[in-house]
């Protein structure tokens, strides 16, 4: 079994995911599903809010409006929010539940750096339960981090749960990345790279995969279903806001500046500065 060590440690990165929310037309039916099949626990309710999380730290946030027009995968928005399990087994111990309770499942990949299953909230939410691999074996020949999508090897995943229960989401697991939908790449990369500071850490037909502190990618864009896609209506259910955490504080500075300068709009909150991508996506820039 590889040493922990041999493992990305997302908290040294100097950006990660924090929060997700998610704006909802049913919110106690889909706040149940990720109670029921992800195992997330309530952090904190009002009510029209639910937020979830793991050990008390929020990692998803559920506003409800009945009135919001249903999601349409033709918009820009959410691809897939990524849950980052701290183990192999871990994402072995989940994949036994689901298939126990029958949870309807969409895809099961080979990624090279991480082992994903892929599955949908009852909105249409796209939802991708993964586990890492050792970062020693990301690299191509040519040293640049490689992704690749095969089938995965369901059995041999299933034998990494050692016999253990699913005991809910584990603590220390996070949201590991979140993928996007947007209408051009290139414009993307100008928000993504340039204004938020990630780097590009891998591009494939019509998406760019951004990371920080080296790792596969924090977020990601793609237009493989939204090419040209404009800004999401304000109306519509599905992705409202995306925290990201800084490790280091000066580097909000550093952002904020650079949106300043391409005269994107500036709003605080709080949880800290509010940025909003090309799409309409407000990014929360929180330390």
């Amino acid at each position: 079994m590889p040493n922990k060590s041999e493992y990305f440690d997302m908290h040294a990165a100097p950006m990660r995911i924090g929060a997700v929310r998610l704006k909802v037309r049913d919110l106690d039916r889909v706040a149940s599903f990720y109670s029921s099949v992800l195992g997330l626990a309530e952090v904190a309710a009002t009510r029209d809010r639910i937020t979830l999380g793991t050990d008390g730290v929020p990692l998803l946030e559920l506003a409800g409006d009945p009135g919001l027009v249903p999601n349409d995968g033709r918009q820009a928005g959410l691809f897939h929010t990524a849950f980052l399990m701290p183990s192999r087994a871990d994402l072995a111990r989940w994949l036994t539940y689901a298939a126990a309770a029958r949870v309807p499942l969409q895809g099961a990949s080979d990624h090279i750096v991480s082992e994903a299953i892929y599955l949908a909230d009852p909105e249409g939410n796209g939802i991708e339960v993964y586990a890492d691999r050792p970062v020693a074996s990301w690299n191509g020949p040519d040293g640049a981090i490689a992704m690749t999508t095969e089938p995965l090897d369901v059995q041999a995943l299933l034998a990494a749960a050692d016999g253990a229960d699913w005991q809910g989401f584990p603590k220390g697991g996070i949201i590991g990345h979140v993928h996007l939908q947007v209408g051009d790449t290139a414009k993307a990369d100008r928000f993504y790279k340039d204004i938020i500071g990630l780097d590009i850490a891998a591009s494939y037909p019509g998406a760019s995969f951004y990371g920080s502190g080296g790792y596969h990618h924090q977020l990601a864009g793609n237009v493989w279903n939204t090419r040209h896609a404009g800004e999401r209506p304000e109306n519509m259910s599905g992705l409202d806001a995306v925290e990201l955490i800084l490790r280091d504080a000066t580097e909000r500075e550093n952002i904020t500046a650079r949106a300043e300068s391409a005269g994107i709009d500036i709003g605080t909150g709080d949880r800290g500065i509010n940025l909003r991508d090309p799409w309409g996506t407000t990014i929360t820039l929180q330390n």
